[in-house]
């Protein structure tokens, strides 16, 4: 997996466990929603932070406000139609107030990254080979105005209207 953000392509700190794994004491590490909620005064006495990965499908909105103390919360993409991780994404920005780094695992693909980074998400885990070679040749598609607003928190006005936004990418 490549990390990429909207600057460019990054190094991963963060150690994703499975379920059988032991933690280390140190250390940034990412563990399942189903671990963190088994283990999570075990794990949030480490030293390191821990971070909460959210599979594909799973019904997470009841554990929403306790991951919006997380540094950071992994959503999982499975397949192109299902949107729930779009839905999480704004719930933890917009209602939970989640200031953590929000990260797209799993089938991230470049027609989406644009709505996921207006939906929040920070950070993408990509193995698309064609998503990792637009990202690579820096053309990030999408639309330069919005007519709805959106929880990344980097668009500006564009005009009178307060509503009508221009996309973090097309600034500058």
């Amino acid at each position: 997996m490549v990390l990429w953000r909207r600057e460019g392509f990054a190094e991963d700190a963060w150690a994703f466990l499975a379920d059988d794994a032991e933690a280390p004491e140190t250390g940034s590490i990412v563990v399942s929603l189903k671990r963190w909620l088994a283990e999570r005064e075990a794990l949030a006495s480490r030293t390191g932070p821990v971070g909460v990965a959210v599979d594909a499908g799973a019904d997470a909105q009841a554990h929403l406000p306790e991951l919006a103390n997380r540094p950071l919360v992994a959503l999982a993409f499975a397949k192109f139609a299902d949107g729930r991780s779009f839905s999480y994404a704004r719930l933890l920005r917009d209602r939970h107030g989640f200031k953590g780094e929000l990260r797209a695992v799993g089938e991230v693909l470049i027609d989406e990254i644009p709505l996921m980074l207006r939906c929040g998400f920070d950070s993408f885990d990509v193995t698309n080979a064609p998503t990792l070679a637009v990202l690579e040749a820096g053309r990030l598609p999408g639309p330069p105005i919005h007519y709805q607003p959106g929880s990344g928190g980097d668009e500006a006005p564009a005009g009178v209207r307060s509503w009508r936004t221009i996309s973090a990418a097309r600034q500058g």
